[in-house]
């Protein structure tokens, strides 16, 4: 666990507005994860931000989250599929052969 995560989650009181990495480090998900519960629906950003643009979440929202058993199962389930699809389109590797004359 790197620095900036241990110094955060002993924060006493968390900032009302977590960035993308800080709300991964809260629910314990992998930045890269948060993208797809946002897809999914099961996380929802402050505001109106652009697709592109920075996303914010309520601190507050995310605590009652990280402690709603069945929203952890669904947001792992969520995160599980997505993942299986995505790597389901991938074609198995085969070692490289030189191809006979």
């Amino acid at each position: 666990m790197n620095q900036d995560k241990k110094d955060f989650l002993a924060l006493q009181i968390s900032p009302a507005r977590l960035t993308i990495i800080e709300a991964s480090w809260l629910l314990g998900f992998a930045e890269h994860d948060i993208g797809v519960l946002v897809s999914a629906g099961l996380l929802k950003p402050l505001g109106h931000p652009p697709q592109s643009g920075s996303k914010y979440f309520a601190s507050t929202e995310l605590l009652a989250l990280r402690n709603d058993t069945r929203w952890l199962a669904k947001a792992s389930d969520a995160v599980v599929t997505f993942w299986k699809n995505k790597n389901a389109g991938r074609l198995p590797s085969k070692p490289s052969q030189s191809q006979s004359r």
